[in-house]
């Protein structure tokens, strides 16, 4: 170890780490500089001196104290924290893009990732979001067919998120429709809501009555399906994610607008999210060269996204709650007639923060799921 000087070097868990001064005295763990009860920072970054050093290194063993100049504060870092910690590396640390999903086609996967509602209370509900944020949905079965329990599902992990549709929405066939999800056709794939900035990140669609044929529910894994855009045609991947496109929605009590490219992506470049629905697009108001490339490279997308092997058909029936990640998986229908029974599935919005915020809680280990010490 450097006994003075602005950085630490040491080596730990076998491996040689470095880290400046500064991001050290930011992350000082004592009390002084980190509340205790909330864990979170006192030390704000005009607080550090300016000229820090770090003027005194020693080893203690399964930790190391660093003593900073001018001001003589003294820290002290775990080296297991510090090797959690290590810099480097080129990743986001942002488990949303696709560097935190295991991406598929339909036959890729073993089975449907899905679990019986008295298992999920039992003691699954973990296994079950955990699907959620690596595959992007889970089939829960066994929800009481009755209305409103989307809500239930919904609050099990989360916050409802309210929109222009209520707290929950129903989808069946409505004599005079604003949207046409409440018809018999057939839908091709799309996320919701890509009109609302920010546009709610989780959806569940509750079965209470299943068409007497067709009116299938069809998945796409987007975040699959754009690594393979990416791969086959980086220019027309590119285009899509440069290129910002208006969304609208209007009706009597609601005039909502959005514009986003279709494809987002991270600061580092890997892909974060989509929005894809030609109902609600309004006009693209480019210059005339970038409308034509536009037009171009949304076609090829479209065609990847309605290509069959892509294409997860689900059959939902009265009890069956799918939860999807609607930032990643698109979601399809088929169509059906009305013979036989009238379809009405029952949805509602959520967020993956609090998804994710509920896993994290029942995944924790040791010291009260507090971040063990510095």
């Amino acid at each position: 170890m450097d006994p003075a000087g602005t950085d630490l070097e040491l080596v730990a868990g076998g491996r040689p780490l470095r880290f400046p001064a500064v991001w050290l005295r930011d992350n000082c763990p004592c009390p002084q500089c980190l509340d205790p009860g909330t864990g979170q920072k006192r030390l704000d970054v005009t607080g550090i001196p300016n000229g820090l050093a770090i003027t005194l290194v020693e080893d203690a063993g399964e930790s190391v104290l660093v003593t900073f100049g001018p001001d003589q504060h003294r820290s002290v870092f775990s080296r297991s924290w510090l090797e959690e910690h290590a810099l480097g590396g080129d990743g986001d640390g942002d488990d949303r893009t696709e560097d935190g999903k295991e991406l598929w086609l339909p036959a890729d996967l073993a089975g449907v990732p899905a679990m019986s509602w008295p298992g999920y209370l039992a003691g699954g509900k973990a296994e079950a979001l955990e699907a959620v944020l690596r595959l992007g949905f889970v089939l829960l079965s066994g929800v009481p067919a009755e209305p409103g329990r989307v809500l239930e599902v919904a609050a099990s992990f989360g916050y409802v998120r309210e929109t222009n549709y209520g707290r929950l929405f129903d989808v069946w066939v409505e004599p005079a429709p604003a949207n046409l999800a409440y018809t018999s056709q057939a839908i091709r794939p799309h996320t919701d809501n890509p009109y609302r900035d920010p546009a709610p990140t989780v959806q569940l669609l509750h079965c209470l009555r299943a068409a007497g044929e067709g009116g299938d529910t069809v998945l796409v894994d987007g975040f699959a399906a754009a690594a393979a855009f990416r791969a086959a045609d980086a220019e027309s991947f590119g285009t899509l994610t440069r290129t910002p496109v208006s969304f609208g929605y209007v009706d009597k009590e609601t005039e909502l607008r959005a514009s986003l490219p279709l494809i987002q992506l991270s600061p580092r470049g890997r892909v974060r999210g989509l929005r894809f629905n030609n109902r609600s697009m309004r006009p693209l108001r480019r210059p005339y060269a970038e409308v034509t490339a536009f037009y171009a490279a949304y076609r090829r997308w479209a065609e990847l996204l309605a290509r069959p092997e892509r294409q997860l058909g689900l059959r939902l029936a009265p009890g069956d709650c799918l939860i999807f990640d609607s930032t990643r998986v698109l979601h399809a229908r088929t169509a059906f007639g009305r013979s036989g029974g009238e379809r009405h599935l029952q949805g509602c919005y959520a967020d993956l923060d609090g998804l994710a915020s509920t896993l994290a809680v029942l995944s924790r280990v040791g010291n009260n799921g507090r971040e063990e010490s510095r």
